[in-house]
């Protein structure tokens, strides 16, 4: 049996892992976010409250599960958000990781932690796990400083990055490009869309699932996990309101300059995947069917 500790559980990946999680017999999950388990089937595993900007609840949440595996999906994510608060994106982003790995490490556990494409400047995409870092804006440079905490601090560690995550949750508290998009349309809103910047959209079973290859398979080191095809998010918006027969004139096309945002992105980026298709036999989506997982699951939550 091996016990699992899951942070930002509430969250949309750690929402996927705890249901691909949670079933296993060979697990003993405590999945802890911020505030109230948002998930609607809370059977087969516990949840608890965790604030991991608060050392002492890190120490003794840690202290008392002894977790031999710990996956960290919290994190403070939206971009201009880092930028205006960059106090609180420290705590979150560099702090809490720092408790969490100072606390697992002494128990030797496994310490998996996510990360973003946004680590790197966008000039030379598709990037691999080798190539090197030079972050654009403060939510880059704070997840950027957690990898390396995570570097110094965990004998066994491992570093997923990742590209634009979407898919369904419960509760949904927070919208992701192909809600948003369809969203907007549907209320026949005008979008301002931007046609310079280009990623990997990652459907976020195929990043949970990428998670759990890495702790099955004891994989250390650094993962880079996206889908498998880089678009402009102009191509990726285009592709929702194509799938759900919308009205493509409400799409306004724009540079990144004109959106004059707190954070300036990287322009390029994506992943070369095939280290982890190698060794993790990680096998994701390509958009477009990423999108139909997602519409079947929709009309699923509607039929509740």
């Amino acid at each position: 049996m091996k016990n699992v500790l899951l942070t930002g559980a509430n969250g949309l990946l750690g929402q996927k892992l705890v249901y691909a999680l949670k079933s296993r017999n060979d697990i003993e999950l405590l999945a802890t976010g911020i505030g109230q388990n948002r998930l609607i089937d809370q059977a087969n595993y516990s949840f608890q409250s965790l604030d991991i900007t608060n050392k002492t609840e890190v120490d003794q949440t840690v202290k008392q599960f002894s977790p031999h595996v710990i996956i960290n999906c919290a994190a403070m994510t939206n971009v201009d958000a880092c930028e205006l608060s960059q106090n609180q994106c420290w705590d979150i982003n560099v702090n809490g990781v720092k408790y969490l790995t100072n606390a697992g490490a002494k128990l030797g556990s496994h310490f998996i932690h996510l990360s973003t494409d946004f680590v790197f400047d966008g000039e030379d995409g598709p990037y691999n796990e080798s190539d090197t870092p030079n972050p654009l804006h403060f939510y880059a440079k704070s997840k950027l400083e957690s990898e390396k905490i995570v570097i110094e601090n965990c004998v066994n560690w491992s570093i997923a990055r990742t590209i634009i995550i979407y898919g369904i949750t419960d509760n949904m508290s927070r919208s992701n490009l192909v809600l948003w998009a369809k969203g907007e349309i549907e209320k026949g809103n005008t979008i301002n869309v931007v046609n310079d910047q280009f990623r990997s959209p990652t459907l976020a079973e195929d990043l949970a699932t990428g998670c759990i290859s890495i702790m099955d398979k004891n994989a250390y080191g650094l993962f880079h996990l996206s889908g498998p095809t880089r678009y402009s998010i102009l191509e990726m918006v285009y592709m929702v309101a194509e799938f759900y027969n919308l009205d493509k004139s409400l799409i306004n096309p724009v540079s990144s300059k004109s959106l004059n945002q707190p954070a300036k992105r990287p322009l390029v980026t994506g992943f070369d995947i095939s280290k982890a298709k190698k060794e993790l036999n990680f096998n994701p989506v390509d958009f477009l069917a990423g999108i139909e997982i997602m519409d079947r699951q929709l009309k699923t939550q509607n039929e509740y």
